[in-house]
């Protein structure tokens, strides 16, 4: 899925804060430039033009944003459909028209029609899939599976593939990992000005299963609430360079990981099967649906998950209103080695554990591809009663 870059023209706040969530909250991933054009000298993508007031002056705005960006998708929206207005946008060089508030569906489809448009250009790059892991609570696992992921995803797609620890203080992809970043994540969002190709190649480490790693940053304040612009930018200029982008969330849904789930093609949500995980899960997910980041993108992960279940399986899809999309064992043993030794699962040898993440890795990248179906555990009276209660 194609990630775009949009710009909102008006001095509205109330135009540009709707019209941002709409561009953001489509089914096509796409992140809303805060600059006239984007820092790497490329055109947006898609251009949203106020015309609801001075219609002259809308026209010569569409027409000098037809000059500046020749393949961008421009759209009018005006107070009503007016055949002159439509006609004359259309001549400076508008490609949609709409009238205030746009439909959603209407403006998504034309979304998607763009989208598509770009994907089938000649020469052109195949779209960055990109993947954002976040936890149901802290030690579900979420790291563990994200980056054994991304190492397997290095591994048998051989595209190239980074994984970005987002996580402010505390992130450990490059632990897990056992290499040891010189730059970080804070590095490359206070230079979006320089990220080229060449100065990414300085801030990455590339492990030698053909992961790079966006390391996470020392500091606890950051990334935080004044870094989201950024980090959605970052997001995109990544999505120029990258075949596949990971992102390790963490389990806490604030702005830096909302500009990360506004961009994702999957969400992994990575949860225990017991009370606490599904309790958390369901309270995400509704947070997920209000920011309109497109719930059908959610995956649900059960880690550690071992019979006899806490809360069986169907209890546990029944609660969250989403099926359990894979299921990984319980192995601490093999997981807690892999982890010390700073070398993932994928390359320490054959274990069960192992084997699911290249299954779970294969369905990613063939999303076609028949997985077992989850086993049925044993039933907790116990642990149903609790969670019933909660809700």
């Amino acid at each position: 899925m194609a990630q775009l870059a949009g710009l909102i023209v008006s001095e509205d706040d109330g135009f540009k804060k709707h019209v941002g969530r709409m561009l953001r909250t489509g089914p096509i991933p796409l992140s809303v430039l805060d600059e006239r054009l984007a820092r790497d000298g490329a055109a947006p993508d898609v251009i949203v033009v106020d015309a609801r007031g001075d219609a002259s002056s809308a026209m010569s705005t569409i027409e000098r944003m037809r000059a500046t960006a020749a393949g961008a998708g421009i759209f009018a929206v005006a107070l009503a459909a007016d055949p002159d207005l439509i006609l004359q946008s259309m001549r400076a060089g508008a490609n949609e028209f709409f009238t205030w508030p746009p439909p959603e569906e209407t403006f998504h489809n034309a979304i998607r029609r763009l989208a598509g448009r770009r994907e089938t250009a000649i020469g052109s790059k195949p779209p960055a899939t990109t993947l954002v892991f976040f936890g149901a609570k802290g030690g579900a696992g979420t790291t563990t599976v994200a980056v054994n992921c991304g190492v397997e995803l290095a591994r048998l797609s051989k595209r190239s593939t980074v994984i970005v620890d987002l996580k402010a203080g505390l992130g450990e992809v490059s632990l897990f990992l056992g290499v040891r970043p010189r730059y970080t994540l804070i590095d490359a969002i206070d230079n979006l000005h320089r990220l080229d190709r060449e100065f990414l190649r300085e801030l990455v480490v590339k492990h030698k299963s053909g992961l790079e790693i966006l390391a996470g940053a020392d500091h606890f304040d950051r990334p935080g609430a004044g870094d989201a612009g950024a980090l959605e930018e970052l997001f995109r200029l990544l999505g120029r360079q990258y075949d596949y982008i990971l992102i390790d969330a963490g389990s806490q849904i604030n702005s830096c990981t909302v500009a990360a789930l506004y961009t994702a093609d999957q969400m992994f949500l990575i949860g225990n099967p017991d009370v606490p995980s599904v309790r958390n899960a369901q309270r995400l997910l509704d947070r997920v649906r209000q920011l309109g980041a497109c719930g059908e993108r959610v995956r649900i992960v059960m880690n550690r998950a071992a019979e006899p279940f806490p809360i069986p399986p169907k209890q546990i899809e029944s609660a969250l209103g989403h099926p359990i999309h894979h299921m990984f064992p319980s192995d601490y043993k093999t997981v807690s080695a892999a982890l010390n030794s700073g070398v993932p699962l994928a390359l320490t040898g054959n274990s069960d554990i192992a084997s699911q993440f290249d299954r779970f890795t294969r369905l990613i990248l063939d999303p076609n591809a028949q997985i077992a179906p989850v086993a049925a555990g044993k039933k907790n009276a116990l642990g149903i009663e609790r969670l019933a209660s909660l809700w």
